[in-house]
């Protein structure tokens, strides 16, 4: 089994970490391909490619740093069926959910095939009348841009008129994405295993407009008012593309997924009751 490495080494503890991961696989003999953004972090002779050529090249692809990391790292994935596994140097950790600390016992639990694989849906967004296809692991956000004020976005789902939006902007994201943007204006939390859309405006100016819940197999298209002069699409909250009023943009289920290395340990559910504290009881200090 090939492992693959790409860290983010503005976070705390990242030269540790990724030195950690290298002097494991010497001592156990594993074969591993390094991030060429890593050659002035370790000495000795590795092997190092381009961040776009590390998904081809590795069986796991490890991704050390907070959830944007692995966001990122999972774009590079395209088409290929490589393992993702997060290892948290940041604070909230939905998606990187093994700490530095457990990193080595994980990677021995991988050699002994003692892990579960989750499969998460991605979306596939398009400008009509561009070809570049987009793609999302956590939401695709079409919003006012860099204007602060509201904006009309229209959406039909499977070319049926639902309705238009007055708001900051319009949240599709997975289940995965569930627990992100979508979450911080009301959205639902839903299982990142399951299949599903969400739909959540940010800051109706309209007290009956709430998040949906729509099929996974549901074709959506969101146009921008036409008398918008600018708007955007932002991937992730990481890749952003600017917009024009009547632009129209096209959002689905793409047909490839995310494949998540994960231990029965770290349930979802144990996630969210550590990250969102479920639970617990409110402070009592003044």
């Amino acid at each position: 089994m090939r492992f693959g490495l790409i860290a983010n080494l503005n976070r705390e503890g990242a030269k540790k970490a990724v030195q950690s991961f290298v002097n494991w696989a010497s001592k156990s003999r594993q074969e591993i391909v390094l991030s060429d953004t890593l050659k002035k972090t370790i000495s000795g002779k590795h092997s190092f490619v381009d961040n776009d050529s590390l998904p081809g090249l590795c069986d796991v692809l490890v991704s050390m740093g907070g959830d944007g990391t692995l966001l990122s790292t999972a774009r590079l994935v395209g088409q290929y069926e490589t393992l993702l596994l997060g290892v948290n140097l940041g604070s909230l950790g939905f998606l990187t959910q093994i700490s530095p600390e457990q990193m080595i016992p994980c990677l021995e639990r991988i050699i002994k095939k003692d892990y579960e694989i989750q499969k998460r849906m991605v979306l596939q967004a398009q400008v009509k009348g561009h070809k570049e296809i987009h793609y999302a692991l956590n939401e695709v956000v079409v919003d006012n841009g860099p204007v602060s004020r509201m904006i009309d976005i229209g959406l039909r789902i499977n070319k049926e008129e639902i309705l238009t939006y007055r708001c900051d902007g319009l949240i599709i994201a997975t289940p995965t994405g569930s627990t992100g943007y979508s979450l911080a204006v009301g959205g639902p939390i839903i299982h990142p295993t399951m299949e599903a859309l969400i739909a959540s405006p940010i800051s109706a100016f309209s007290l009956s407009t709430r998040p949906m819940i729509l099929r996974p197999t549901d074709e959506l298209e969101l146009t921008v008012g036409a008398q918008h002069k600018v708007a955007g699409i932002t991937l992730d909250g990481q890749v952003m593309k600017e917009l024009s009023g009547g632009d129209k943009v096209k959002i689905k289920r793409a047909d490839i997924v995310r494949q998540f290395i994960v231990f029965p340990e770290n349930s979802f559910y144990k996630v969210c009751r550590s990250k969102l504290h479920w639970g617990v009881a409110p402070s009592s200090e003044n």
